[in-house]
């Protein structure tokens, strides 16, 4: 079983920056496509944004894009998540998630990833 470590959250106030990182314990991150999803307190969990093996295409959900960005250093087995202008709302547990893949494979649902990291608080109050 994969596992898979987060870092980079925190309690920050409106309008600053974070960056999340994310790193397989095991493999190598160049077998896997992978996304970012966040859950809010009573709310369903929802896509960020995902990337390709290789991070040569992405995508970011709506509503996010133009603040946050994904993208992923594969030398450093790392994938992260760069957010901009946080806002209260974006306050949630941010997991980033794993699967293997083809190269060109970029998943915005849950249901394809196969591994899971275990969460990181990201938290936007000023």
């Amino acid at each position: 079983q994969e596992q898979l470590i987060e870092s980079g959250g925190g309690l920050v106030k409106p309008g600053d920056s974070l960056k999340l990182s994310c790193t397989p314990a095991e493999r190598t991150a160049s077998q896997f496509a992978m996304g970012w999803f966040r859950q809010a307190p009573g709310q369903e969990r929802e896509f960020v944004a995902a990337i390709t093996r290789l991070g040569d295409s992405n995508t970011v959900a709506d509503g996010l894009r133009g603040r946050f960005t994904i993208s992923r250093d594969n030398a450093k087995h790392t994938m992260y998540l760069q957010m901009d202008s946080l806002k209260s709302t974006d306050t949630a547990v941010y997991y980033c998630a794993a699967a293997p893949a083809s190269y060109t494979s970029l998943y915005t649902e849950d249901r394809h990833y196969v591994y899971w990291g275990q969460g990181t608080q990201v938290t936007v109050s000023s």
